[in-house]
C-alpha cells in the first residue's frame, strides 16, 4: 500500500482539498506577518518582554502570536510593529 495515497500525494494537495483558496490566502498572510514580526524583533535584539513593554502588548500575547496559536487583531499587530519600526500597508494584489 502506498502511504501517501491515503490522504494525498503532497501537502499542497491535502491543503487544497481541505481549505478554500481564501482560507489558504489568509493563513499564508498570517504566517508572513508573524514571520516579519519575529525577524524584525530578532534583528533589533529585542526580547518578547521588552517588545511588550515598548508596545503595550503583554508578553504572553506576543508569545502566542509568534507561536501561531492565536490570530491577533489588526490593532495588536500595529502596536507590536510600531516599536520595530514597521507598519502594515494595503497594496494591490497582482493576479
Amino acid at each position: 500500500m502506498n502511504k501517501s495515497s491515503a490522504i494525498g500525494h503532497s501537502w499542497e494537495e491535502v491543503r487544497d482539498s481541505l481549505f478554500t483558496s481564501e482560507e489558504i490566502a489568509e493563513s499564508d498572510l498570517r504566517v508572513a506577518i508573524i514571520g516579519e514580526i519575529i525577524k524584525a524583533r530578532k534583528e533589533k535584539g529585542i526580547s518578547q518582554k521588552k517588545l511588550g513593554e515598548l508596545s503595550g502588548v503583554k508578553q504572553p500575547v506576543i508569545a502566542r502570536l509568534e507561536k501561531g496559536t492565536t490570530s491577533p487583531q489588526i490593532d495588536t499587530v500595529i502596536k507590536i510593529l510600531a516599536p520595530l519600526g514597521k507598519t502594515l500597508a494595503v497594496v494591490q494584489i497582482n493576479e
